[in-house]
């Protein structure tokens, strides 16, 4: 039985178009070039963190969001950058008695905006910064089963990318879900990891609350 769903952030919750168009802003190349390169290394199985090592070698990422803070352009999300699915399918998950959490890899910044916008909708709010621990580390996923009362085998983690969120969830004994959208999940789709080890694909988070029915009436 499913009885929790922890969601993961970007591109999952989060859509972070502005968000990584502002990172071109910052590094000052045309906002296509960037997400131009950033598909080409995600296609390439590389880490996105790569993408700013093309433009300017040596970038430090977490040198550089400092930069931005203290320069008035910190890296920040709103209501506005929500998928339009996610408030609906929150309201409906909890109406069907569902325990809920956003878990992903976020800085504690990004935590403090997610607990405004999300404090009444959700009972768990963690982030990889918080935790000491990021995806796909085995330990991030443990930390999501001790936050969570219940067994990792009723907890559905649900993501955009088979590297980070479905394989590592499914080794750690939860269930999953593999949301389609975002640069990761359309270029992993096709293949075998997403094929094969979600325990859900979904075009919409919409669809989960059904899913999960059906999943947790089978189980009975």
């Amino acid at each position: 039985m499913i009885r929790a769903v922890v969601f993961d952030v970007g591109e999952c919750l989060v859509d972070e178009t502005r968000e990584y168009g502002t990172w071109a802003d910052w590094l000052g190349v045309p906002r296509h070039t960037f997400h131009s390169v950033f598909g080409a290394v995600i296609a390439q199985g590389r880490d996105y963190r790569e993408t700013f090592q093309e433009f300017r070698p040596g970038f430090d990422l977490h040198v550089e969001r400092e930069k931005r803070v203290a320069a008035g352009r910190g890296e920040t999300f709103g209501e506005e950058d929500l998928y339009d699915d996610v408030r609906p399918t929150l309201r409906r998950l909890r109406a069907d008695g569902l325990w809920l959490g956003i878990a992903g890899n976020q800085t504690v910044r990004a935590g403090r905006i997610l607990r405004e916008l999300f404090a009444e909708d959700v009972d768990l709010i963690g982030t990889s910064e918080d935790w000491g621990t990021a995806k796909p580390d085995p330990l991030f996923f443990t930390r999501v089963a001790d936050a969570t009362p219940f067994g990792a085998d009723a907890i559905l983690y649900v993501g955009d990318r088979c590297d980070n969120d479905v394989r590592p969830a499914r080794q750690s004994g939860m269930p999953t879900a593999l949301v389609r959208r975002g640069p990761w999940a359309t270029i992993q789709w096709n293949g075998t990891e997403a094929r094969e080890l979600p325990t859900f694909h979904v075009e919409s988070l919409a669809e989960l609350p059904d899913a999960i029915a059906g999943f947790n009436g089978s189980a009975r």
